[in-house]
């Protein structure tokens, strides 16, 4: 996952982004302006910048062509703006820019281009994270007082589910309907969380349901998350 510097005077952009982007596991550091922006790429040495043109001290065209000139755009950089011209983007891509993102930004958008940049820049280090996508699902027995290790009870079934660190979860079917249903689920969603390495995004597409709904069912059931909550910008 890469390092990426969002830059956009617009608090409400910054804080979206960035939950956005922290949920599909990336680093996510901030810049309300063009100084504080200068700072944090000297600072943190980001492997993409999302650069607002609009920003009251300097315009993101203006420090675009200052991180050129001195040798400083190493990084690719994505424009964005809701009232840019064609001719602005046109020299913003002339000047290094690698594609520019017209607000309002959706989601699809914004992640297919974030993609494209991380997998065209000549300074990204490539870092596999393999994920297994082969889970183990067995179900055996829990044997309770009179019956013999053999003896299967259809009362109560234990699964075994390869959660990156292996987890156990046992459902036991003389609970209430509800009860037994969560606790299920809750195993699912936590399923799909580890395989998809915890972005929303993913899961939301492998259990077909919607982003908003996901969430509510995930705290509903208690399932915890560190990562972003929005689907459009």
């Amino acid at each position: 996952m890469a390092n990426i510097l969002v830059v956009d005077d617009e608090l409400g952009i910054r804080d979206l982004l960035s939950e956005i982007l922290n949920d599909e596991g990336h680093t996510i550091e901030l810049a309300e302006n063009a100084a504080e922006a200068r700072a944090a790429r000297s600072r943190s040495r980001p492997d993409l910048v999302l650069l607002d043109i609009w920003m009251p001290d300097t315009d993101g065209v203006s420090l675009l062509k200052e991180w050129a000139s001195s040798g400083a755009l190493t990084m690719p950089v994505i424009m964005m703006s809701g009232h840019a011209t064609i001719d602005t983007a046109v020299e913003a891509t002339k000047i290094g820019a690698h594609s520019f993102l017209e607000k309002p930004i959706t989601l699809q958008k914004l992640l297919k281009a974030v993609e494209m940049a991380l997998a065209g820049s000549a300074n990204r280090k490539p870092a596999p994270q393999p994920v297994n996508h082969h889970s183990s699902f067995t179900v055996e027995p829990i044997v309770h007082s009179g019956e013999t290790q053999s003896s299967t009870s259809v009362s109560t079934i234990s699964t075994l589910m390869d959660l990156g660190p292996q987890a156990r979860q046992a459902f036991d079917l003389n609970k209430p309907l509800r009860e037994a249903r969560d606790g299920f689920e809750k195993a699912y969603f936590e399923f799909h969380l580890a395989q998809e390495g915890g972005s929303m995004t993913r899961v939301a597409e492998q259990t077909g349901l919607e982003r908003t709904h996901l969430y509510r069912k995930l705290k509903q059931l208690g399932v915890e998350l560190g990562r972003g909550k929005r689907g459009l910008i």
